[in-house]
């Protein structure tokens, strides 16, 4: 399957034909999953090469970028351990009363917190731990990510902001 280019949602969007063609090699496909860029042409593509098997039909997204992303934001893919986790109580308890470490991890969460990103880091905490048990390397740190301390608690990065002075602002601006 090919894709043709990302709509304004920043969705992948994929042509009728390819999604008519991956249902062709797969009936069993669920084509909700696959975000079509001529709905009406699919749905009638799929009945005619289909018929007499019952298949979801593709709808159309109705609604803003706006509330689609805020739809989106909390639908990290996690156990619920992690999902569950305080996330906040768990990085103000690595900072071992070292109170430099307590206000720029609280000072972060607040910023996190603010920006409704605290099922991130959990999602976070989720995946670096996954990569640990299947020892999978990822990098000592990228780009402005590495200004944020409690990144760094996590495990997402190897760079000590407070160590170097990382302005937190370079990252959650």
């Amino acid at each position: 399957m090919t894709v043709l280019n990302l709509d304004q949602y920043s969705r992948q969007i994929y042509s009728e034909s390819d999604a008519v063609r991956a249902l062709y090699f797969n009936p069993g496909l669920d084509i909700s999953k696959l975000d079509i860029a001529e709905v009406d042409e699919f749905n009638q593509a799929s009945k005619l090469l289909f018929s007499g098997i019952t298949l979801k039909k593709a709808v159309s997204l109705d609604c803003s970028v706006e509330d689609y992303h805020k739809q989106n934001q909390n639908s990290w893919h996690m156990p619920k351990e992690y999902a569950n986790f305080d996330i906040s109580e768990w990085c103000l308890m690595q900072c071992n009363d070292n109170q430099d470490q307590l206000q720029r991890v609280g000072k972060e969460l607040i910023m996190y917190q603010e920006r409704n990103m605290l099922p991130l880091l959990n999602f976070l905490r989720y995946f670096i731990a996954v990569m640990r048990e299947k020892d999978i390397v990822w990098g000592v740190g990228r780009g402005s990510s590495v200004a944020s301390y409690v990144l760094y608690l996590i495990g997402v990065h190897k760079i000590d902001s407070l160590f170097f002075d990382l302005d937190i602002e370079d990252f959650l601006r």
